[in-house]
């Protein structure tokens, strides 16, 4: 087999083109395994099909569209189904999903030749439907047409880039060609709750703050570079597509996927997302791009008692307040500057003059709102599992019906499954025009060209392992970090700390068994001239790191959901006792809106005088800021509830800062400097 080549074109041969051509273009970079070169006027391509001819889908000169239209006219009604699905992929013992079943599975390490058959997302409760399948990469590729998958393993980047070459190779060499297209979840966040579909939490790649995090640093510049850093590192592995970032609002604060917001308010989470596309994709697709994915249209932040409607019993989107179409600024920014792809969501709408199913379902919301109206062209890109796990609204359907359904209204590239043969079903019924199937995959193949993947889909496995993690990216990281610790209360100037302060330093983490009190020492990032105690009475300032978990979401059930301290699995009582022996500066790690009223209220402020948030940091940063190495510049990215009962009163729809005085400790956009 070749090695992967790249062919430049010398400037000589430029010179040979007859007087009649058309001005000459750049000759591309030509990476290939199996293919064979075909040489006309001058320039080389890629004999894709080996048929020894250059068909118009092999011509990098003619335009995405002139290529697209070409190939979806060479596939089979077969390919043409396969290639409208995205399954998740899997290395082999890599067990993202479910614990590995003996102990010779862990110790064996990875073997990416071939992937799991499938699995289980939610493996301690299973649903009355199959859930997230994947299939083997050979045959995948060869069997069922596969060519969009999504790569949710926590490995180097060595190992991404190789088993990302092996994956174009087996692509090369089927009869068309096609490369495949590797999406993942984020991979450049501080998260707290890292699971398949939502995040990979951290990795080899540049840690930065969470979503919440870089919203905080009030710096879209800084974000324009975070986009663009993790750009290159991504394009570096072989990862072109993003299936990220949220552009919901995080109205409803018992949701459970706020961490994964820009947080509650509609204009500047259009600022937000727009500095992230940009950043990924630049201002148009090219072969440097990631494509992103926008999600979850129109919004699923307005969630009913904050359910997610991954469940039966979160189905439901509510609009009280009338704002449904607030939700609707952040996809338009994103549509503004181009986002490849659009992810709808499970919900069903309520109250709104949309028909009660599932997003994924709704022709109103799909063709009318998203294409009509806002005018996207784009990908449409189903969540994981509409079809078998949550067709809300649906569920009287026969699998293809929700096929029939689902492209009647829009979806282009379905989520969650490996095998085609239930959508070729559909087809071959006679069930949908066939147009549907040939805009969807034309759509698909579009992204592909532009992005340049016909040319060279391979990366170098040595670059990858330099550029991922590099200390350019890590230092800008480290800005970000300390740009997005909020200070929210600063009675009688307590910080920052003085030298030769004596401090007594405890995080307190949820886990998901219990509260957890670390160690107080040894503390990471303590700077010269803070001294570490070993006990609170010896102190004179005691600082708590508050770190509060849910439950994940995909352990959830139907239980109502809380944000106090205690509810989520903070010692109360140890804060307590704490914060009464000496005056105490509280750091509450926020994913979600925590309400803190049972260890801090006006009555606790001479005990409690300062007060910072934190949304996914490191020590070293905290510190900084605590000592005024770094002067706090953050401000919240949603109001936090006084209250339980404040929480469960505010209208799901509607912003936090817009709700009546008295509902919120800490408004958004609030946040406090040193003098």
């Amino acid at each position: 087999m070749r090695t992967c080549l790249t062919i430049l074109i010398p400037m000589m041969l430029w010179m040979q083109a007859p007087s009649t051509a058309q001005p000459r273009q750049e000759q591309p970079r030509l990476g290939y395994r199996s293919a064979a070169l075909i040489e006309r006027e001058g320039y080389r391509f890629k004999d894709l099909n080996r048929n020894g001819a250059l068909d118009p889908y092999e011509d990098w000169r003619l335009t995405p569209e002139a290529r697209s239209k070409d190939l979806v006219a060479r596939m089979s009604v077969e390919q043409k189904a396969g290639f409208m699905l995205i399954s998740t992929t899997r290395l082999e013992n890599d067990w993202s999903f479910e614990r590995p079943r003996n102990r010779e599975a862990v110790t064996s390490g990875f073997n990416e030749n071939d992937l799991v058959d499938s699995l289980n997302l939610f493996t301690k409760k299973p649903l009355p439907y199959p859930i997230m399948q994947a299939a083997g990469t050979t045959k995948g590729v060869s069997v069922f047409h596969l060519r969009h998958f999504i790569l949710r393993a926590n490995v180097s980047a060595r190992v991404i880039a190789d088993w990302s070459n092996r994956l174009q190779a087996l692509c090369e060499a089927q009869p068309l060609g096609i490369p495949a297209i590797v999406a993942s979840n984020p991979r450049n966040h501080i998260t707290r709750d890292a699971s398949p579909g939502l995040s990979v939490g951290r990795t080899g790649f540049t840690a930065w703050p969470g979503e919440l995090g870089l919203s905080a640093t009030r710096d879209l510049r800084l974000v324009r570079d975070f986009a663009e850093m993790a750009r290159r590192e991504w394009r570096a592995v072989g990862l072109r597509k993003g299936y990220m970032y949220m552009a919901d609002l995080a109205t409803e604060p018992r949701w459970q996927r706020i961490e994964g917001t820009f947080g509650e308010d509609a204009g500047w989470a259009a600022k937000m997302i727009t500095e992230v596309v940009l950043g990924f994709q630049g201002t148009r697709l090219g072969p440097a791009s990631v494509a992103l994915t926008t999600k979850h249209f129109p919004g699923g932040g307005a969630t009913e008692g904050g359910h997610d409607p991954h469940f039966t019993w979160g189905r439901n989107e509510v609009f009280p307040g009338g704002m449904f179409r607030n939700n609707l600024i952040p996809f338009q920014a994103a549509i503004r500057a181009g986002t490849s792809a659009i992810m709808p969501y499970y919900s069903i709408p309520n109250g709104t003059p949309y028909e009660k199913v599932a997003y994924a379902y709704n022709k109103g919301v799909l063709q009318g709102l998203l294409r009509g109206e806002l005018g996207f062209d784009g990908i449409i890109n189903s969540d994981t599992g509409p079809i078998e796990m949550m067709p809300w609204g649906a569920e009287h359907l026969s699998i293809e019906q929700r096929y029939q359904k689902t492209l009647q209204a829009g979806v282009n590239l379905y989520s969650g499954t490996a095998d085609p043969t239930k959508l070729l079903a559909t087809i071959r019924a006679g069930m949908v025009d066939m147009s549907l199937i040939d805009g969807s995959v034309h759509r698909l193949l579009l992204e592909k060209f532009r992005l340049g993947l016909f040319e060279d889909p391979y990366v170098d496995a040595d670059s990858a392992a330099s550029i991922v993690g590099a200390e350019a990216f890590r230092r800008r990281a480290d800005e970000a970090f300390r740009k997005s610790i909020v200070l929210l209360r600063n009675d009688a100037s307590s910080l920052p700390l003085k030298p030769g302060t004596r401090v007594y330093f405890e995080r307190i983490t949820a886990t998901r068994a219990a509260a957890n009190a670390e160690p107080s020492r040894p503390t990471e990032g303590v700077p010269e001239g803070i001294r570490i105690v070993e006990t609170p009475e010896e102190a004179d300032r005691i600082v708590l790191w508050l770190v509060p978990g849910a439950k994940s979401l995909f352990d959830a059930d139907s239980t109502p959901l809380r944000l106090s301290l205690s509810a989520n699995r903070i010692d109360v009582d140890r804060v307590r006792r704490l914060t009464a022996l000496k005056p105490t500066t509280l750091v509450v790690n926020y994913t979600s809106p925590w309400v803190i009223d049972e260890v801090y209220d006006p009555a606790s402020r001479p005990r409690i005088p300062s007060v910072l948030a934190t949304f996914g940091c490191t020590p070293d940063a905290l510190w900084d800021v605590l000592t005024g190495r770094f002067r706090p510049v953050g401000r919240m990215p949603f109001s936090t509830p006084v209250s339980e009962a404040a929480a469960a009163r505010q209208l799901s729809d509607v912003p936090g800062n817009l709700e009546p005085k008295g509902y919120a400790l800490f408004r958004f956009d609030e946040g406090l400097g040193y003098r």
